[in-house]
Formats: structure tokens, C-alpha cells, sequence
């Protein structure tokens, strides 16, 4: 595929949600400049692709429980991120992940995906024959959880709009077990594929202006926010749609 799509002059309250689901299916991301829609605009956006998600333990938007905070404000050292797959340590992640960009910076705080298709579609041929059928064991890190929740995902996982086979990962301290491996061989083969994953030229940086609006599909990207470099406020607004659909495993 080709990672991104960028859409000007979008009707977020016309345009066919059917459409967008295979825009992202295929594409993975999609690119909304110049929404300069309020939160109230921005879950109705979203609301209409499904039911909402909310992470335990994250900041939730005043009035908007179904949103949470992203923000650099006030703090004394900049944020940490790794390339991660939102809310994986549950039964069935959220399908979609969208921001909106509340407050730019001046310069940095672009977010980069990789491409999980092309991922898939480019490890050795005896990578895949020795990794297929197998699972993963996600565990829930990096939020203030009073649960130890963890959920098994395919590690080769079918799209179930587009029918392509992604390699299905997230950070590797949330990987924390691969179905038939040891405790080392699983550790390797996680760092080793996410390596993989996220080599520059599978990468596309967003880099944020003003009342950008960004989606993608869980199901089939990675992402994580570069958080080096960043002059000024950072400030987005986050809403997740749960997933309908079963992941099939190859």
C-alpha cells in the first residue's frame, strides 16, 4: 500500500464512513488538514464509525470523557514514546485511533507510522513458515492501571476489510510472550520484527499543523510521537472506536 492518504475539504458529517474504512484499510492513515472542528464535532466524527473507547488511567478531556489528553504542558522533560499499538493488552483494541491537533508547536512533535502490510509482506520467507499460527501476549504498560490485563493477539493477523496480512506488534515491553517460544527466543523475535517494522524507508512522518485532524488503523500501522526537538505546547485531543470485527490469525 501506499502508507497515507491526505483528504482536503472533508465533510466530517456527509462524507461515507463506508469509504473511509476502506481509504483506511488500504492506506492505514488518513490526513485531514484544515478540520477546525471542537470536540463535540470531533466525537460526532467519530461516533459515527462506532462505539468509543477510553483507557483506564488516562487524562480524559474536560466535559468529553470519551477523549483523553495528550500534552508536553508543564512537564520538565519531554514524554517518552515507542512505536506501540493503542490498547492492545485488551480482547478487542479499538480499530481506529484519532487525534486532532489542539495546540502546534513551533517546530518538532511530529508522528510517525510504520506500515504493517508492507512489514509482513517483506520478512524472509523462513521468518514467516517459523512464525505462522503463532500468538503474542500483550501486557498493559504505560498507564496507571489498578489490573494486570493482559490479551493474546495473532502475530500474523488478517485485515478483515482488506483481506492483507499484517504483522500485528506493539511496544516491545508490552510483547512480553510468543505462543511456542522461550521466554529469550521471544524477546529476540519481538526486537528483531519490530526492527524490521519500523526501518526508515517503512516509516511516514505527519508532521502537525493547525487544525489537523489525523486517523489510522490499528489493524494495520504502528505509531509513535517524536517528542525530540519540540519548541512550544503539544497539546491533542485522542478518541479510539472499538473494533467489530474478529481478527483472523495466519
Amino acid at each position: 500500500m501506499t502508507l497515507g492518504i491526505e483528504m482536503n475539504g472533508l465533510n466530517l458529517e456527509s462524507v461515507s464512513v463506508e469509504q473511509l474504512r476502506e481509504l483506511l484499510a488500504e492506506h492505514g492513515v488518513l490526513i485531514l488538514p484544515n478540520q477546525p472542528v471542537d470536540d463535540q464535532r470531533f466525537l460526532a466524527f467519530l461516533r459515527r464509525f462506532g462505539e468509543l473507547m477510553f483507557t483506564e488511567g488516562e487524562t480524559p478531556v474536560p466535559d468529553c470523557p470519551d477523549l483523553n489528553v495528550i500534552s508536553n504542558v508543564g512537564r520538565s522533560t519531554p514524554p517518552k514514546s515507542t512505536f506501540h499499538v493503542d490498547t492492545t493488552y485488551i480482547p478487542n483494541p479499538p480499530a481506529y485511533t484519532a487525534l486532532r491537533a489542539v495546540e502546534v508547536p513551533a517546530a518538532g512533535g511530529s508522528t510517525l507510522f510504520s506500515d504493517q502490510y508492507a512489514a509482513y509482506e517483506t520478512l524472509p520467507a523462513e521468518v514467516k513458515e517459523h512464525l505462522a499460527g503463532r500468538t503474542v501476549t500483550h501486557r498493559v504498560t504505560g498507564v496507571a492501571s489498578d489490573s494486570d490485563s493482559s490479551a493474546d493477539h495473532p502475530l500474523f493477523a488478517v485485515h478483515p476489510i482488506s483481506g492483507r496480512t499484517a504483522l500485528s506488534l506493539s511496544a516491545p515491553a508490552r510483547c512480553v510472550a510468543i505462543s511456542g517460544l522461550t521466554e529469550d527466543e521471544a524477546r529476540d523475535t519481538v526486537r528483531y520484527l519490530v526492527e524490521h517494522s519500523t526501518r526508515e524507508d517503512n516509516l511516514l512522518r505527519h508532521n502537525w499543523s493547525p487544525d489537523d485532524m489525523v486517523m489510522w488503523d490499528n489493524r494495520c500501522v504502528m505509531h509513535r510521537a517524536d517528542h525530540s526537538g519540540v519548541v512550544g505546547n503539544r497539546v491533542m485531543h485522542r478518541g479510539m472506536v472499538a473494533s467489530t470485527h474478529p481478527t483472523a490469525s495466519v
